[in-house]
């Protein structure tokens, strides 16, 4: 069997009920699974084979899902791109996957065309087709989902259709979510966070989902009072638009039962200010290569640990590791964080270095810090890697680095992370000038231009003499961060 059962069965014991809420139209599952179907057909048609993968550039909308479920139905596999990145980014991506095709909606219709790919809208799945031959089945691919590491080049963990429905049961356990169910998801379908905790698992409960095509924080309260989800998924940086809109303090939150926050570390703060209002605040701490469950703080446990990433989820197991043995850590003792469990990426795309260096016996290493307390609730100390979020996203210090290092007039450069109001965090780049250059703040900010996404691009840089570096040469990281934070 395959994944696309999950709305097939759904459809056959309640055809009419909404499955997805989009712009004002409701789709009920019954119809949903038609347009299924009809992609399956069509995706064959346009020549769509066994282990072909297909790319997806577009805002949120019920046609992702839809051509995720109608791959599944033909072995094939989904490539969501980030819409935020630039076109040299998303070339990087399809040389490595090599899709057959590529669908776009129309915001993205002109970018997607000088990909070098056949385009086609979504449109062209609903003319449906000959009968397809369905040989999908649960150990197949079914995701690629690109995220970058400490090189600064991207990689794509690799997801299979087990891993998503194994991932699902680890969402609906998290926020105990049943048929009667309605969630607001804001999160873009680009990332696992967005696919893969409130819409893919939404299906499986038989609930309801209502997307939005991006997060506005005033829409995200409109929809609240409009549609009374009970359920909804927000990052730190989206909690802090919410809280700080106008129609905040009159709003009426009684339809929430809980939400969830998505991130590593979510500020006290924050929590506190929907916790306040009568809005229990789980949190769910994992990676693109997780699916992205590793851990989850139940409702039970929301005010009594809060800041805590909760315990394992339902079907991970989750350890403190204090060597590259994997060695399990003393309790509250602060190590390196190794998930494992059938929603784990099965590996890299065409990167069996990478694969072999993240998965050690079936756990994957996180290169993230923490601690085990004694009722075993686990704690984030921080990063052993230096990725930057930055309003839910990653930003990896790599990839800055590589840009600076291309251009003659500076001689070195380092990228780290520092405190921003707004998002969190956000990339400081520090320069030394080459002898005899004059580049100004201008000049470097101007090289990320078309380069890397607008996020990504640092919000301060600093020029200096020299930067800290270790008896080898390596450059300290942590000092620059000390410094910073000093105001040295």
């Amino acid at each position: 069997m395959n994944l696309s059962r999950i709305v097939e069965h759904n459809a056959g014991h309640f055809p009419a009920k909404c499955a997805i809420r989009f712009e004002g139209e409701d789709i009920a599952y019954a119809t949903l699974w038609q347009r299924i179907a009809a992609a399956t057909r069509a995706l064959a048609g346009l020549g769509v084979a066994r282990g072909d993968r297909v790319a997806v550039l577009a805002c949120n909308c019920p046609e992702i899902l839809v051509v995720l479920l109608a791959l599944t139905r033909l072995g094939a596999i989904l490539v969501p791109l980030n819409w935020r990145l630039t076109a040299a980014e998303h070339r990087y991506m399809l040389d490595d996957c090599r899709p057959t095709l590529l669908f776009a909606d129309d915001d993205f219709r002109a970018r997607a065309e000088g990909l070098g790919l056949p385009v086609h809208g979504f449109d062209a799945l609903e003319g449906g087709g000959p009968a397809a031959t369905v040989s999908g089945c649960d150990a197949d691919d079914a995701l690629i989902v690109y995220t970058s590491g400490t090189t600064g080049r991207p990689k794509g963990a690799v997801l299979t259709q087990s891993a998503l429905l194994w991932n699902a049961w680890n969402a609906i356990h998290a926020y105990d979510m049943g048929q009667r169910d309605h969630a607001l998801n804001a999160l873009p379908m680009f990332h696992v966070g967005g696919l893969n905790i409130l819409a893919l698992p939404v299906l499986v409960a038989g609930a309801s989902v209502t997307l939005l095509r991006r997060f506005d924080p005033g829409q995200w309260l409109t929809a609240l009072a409009a549609d009374r989800p009970s359920l909804s998924l927000l990052v730190p940086a989206m909690m802090a638009a919410v809280v700080a809109q106008p129609a905040w303090a009159k709003a009426d939150l009684s339809c929430l039962r809980m939400i969830h926050a998505g991130s590593m570390v979510v500020p006290d703060s924050l929590i506190r200010a929907f916790v306040e209002r009568g809005v229990l605040v789980g949190q769910v701490y994992g990676s693109t290569e997780t699916a992205p469950f590793a851990t989850v703080l139940l409702k039970e446990n929301a005010v009594a640990k809060l800041g805590s990433a909760g315990k394992s989820a339902l079907h991970c197991e989750v350890k403190i590791a204090a060597d590259d043995a994997g060695t399990e850590a003393a309790t509250d003792a602060v190590g390196e964080l190794w998930v494992r469990g059938p929603n784990v990426m099965r590996g890299y795309w065409n990167a069996p270095e990478a694969t072999r260096e993240a998965l050690v016996d079936g756990w994957f290493r996180s290169g993230d810090l923490g601690r085990r307390d004694a009722e075993g609730f686990y704690w984030i100390a921080g990063r052993s890697k230096d990725v930057i979020i930055s309003g839910g996203e990653n930003i990896y210090p790599a990839e800055l680095e590589n840009v600076l290092a291309d251009c003659a007039e500076i001689a070195e450069s380092a990228v780290v992370g520092i405190a921003d109001a707004k998002w969190g965090e956000a990339a400081c780049a520090c320069i030394v000038r080459a002898a005899g250059a004059s580049i100004d703040e201008a000049g470097v900010r101007a090289l990320f231009h078309d380069r890397l996404a607008r996020y990504k691009h640092p919000r301060q840089v600093l020029f200096m003499d020299a930067l800290p570096k270790t008896a080898m040469g390596k450059v300290q990281k942590f000092e620059l961060k000390k410094a910073l934070e000093s105001g040295a």
